[in-house]
């Protein structure tokens, strides 16, 4: 199979259309089509179901295309420990984390990073699921909870605590509560099914001092925590949130102060392959460095 054709191929795929993936590799969309349909010929099968609505791998192409992304991620790690070799931190580097975390946290600490380091170009994916980092989608993930892939290197970065939060907006006109039963007459804020959901243990508010003959029901579900906070902030309800994202909020006060709510455990994650990376060690320091300064 020719290089080229198969590096367009991939791009194809991933974009699902000729114009977004000629976009992305800087061609054309005619060029990519000859392309795809040279690959095509050389290999005596189709690859692609044409609709109007765009692409969609036949089954041979969804073998190759498994492949191929194998290929190209094996390429990429490869690529990323030449880098590594050298005296310096330098190249790209891909984190991922929650949403939450990665806009009020991780994000406004970046700058600093690449003062430091500034042969370091980053990238940070916001997503609530997590990405496969054994197929190079990120090199680094902050996780929420200890991985369970053997192949994942890990590293306990803090404790996230969790308690309950209101605007004072909201206790102005709803009162503040003073034991956990009182939590019967407000509304509650939680966060919705979700792959974050069996983290953050939603129904925490909702099962506080409340009757299991009359069970609490939400007035309000978003499905990240930065959603929640600014539901708080709008004067919605109650909320648990992490103390991290409240603390620089002036219009979020914490209620019922004696009770503690859920602690998850957050960690540094990076495969095995990239263990000795100059880029990925300095991050993490860096990172240590700044969570003793944090309260979370």
């Amino acid at each position: 199979m020719d290089w080229d054709k198969l590096r367009v191929f991939h791009a194809v795929a991933e974009a699902g259309s000729f114009t977004h993936a000629g976009t992305t590799l800087n061609l054309s969309q005619s060029a990519v089509s000859r392309q795809i349909s040279a690959l095509e010929d050389s290999l005596r099968v189709p690859l692609f179901h044409r609709h109007a609505r765009g692409l969609i791998l036949t089954e041979q192409g969804e073998l190759l295309f498994r492949t191929a992304h194998e290929v190209f991620a094996r390429l990429a790690m490869t690529e990323a420990m030449l880098a590594d070799s050298k005296e310096r931190p330098r190249g790209s580097l891909t984190v991922t984390a929650t949403v939450g975390f990665s806009t009020l946290w991780l994000t406004p600490l970046i700058s600093e990073f690449l003062d430091l380091y500034p042969e370091i170009s980053m990238t940070v994916i916001c997503e609530d699921r997590e990405l496969d980092l054994g197929m190079r989608e990120a090199d680094v993930a902050i996780r929420m909870r200890a991985p369970t892939q053997p192949d994942l290197v890990q590293r306990h970065l803090m404790t996230v605590h969790l308690h309950a939060y209101a605007s004072t907006a909201y206790i102005k006109e709803w009162g503040m509560p003073m034991v956990p039963e009182d939590l019967d007459r407000h509304r509650i804020v939680t966060y919705s099914d979700g792959p974050l959901s069996r983290i953050t243990n939603p129904s925490w508010l909702l099962k506080s001092g409340a009757e299991s003959k009359n069970p609490r029901r939400p007035a309000f579900k978003v499905n990240n925590i930065l959603g929640m906070l600014r539901a708080v902030e709008s004067g919605i309800g109650i909320a648990a949130l992490p103390d991290y994202i409240v603390q620089d909020h002036i219009n979020a006060v914490r209620v019922l102060p004696d009770m503690d709510g859920p602690s998850i455990e957050t960690y540094f994650v990076y495969p095995e392959e990239l263990r000795n990376s100059k880029r990925i060690g300095v991050f993490r320091d860096f990172l240590l460095d700044k969570v003793k300064r944090t309260k979370f």
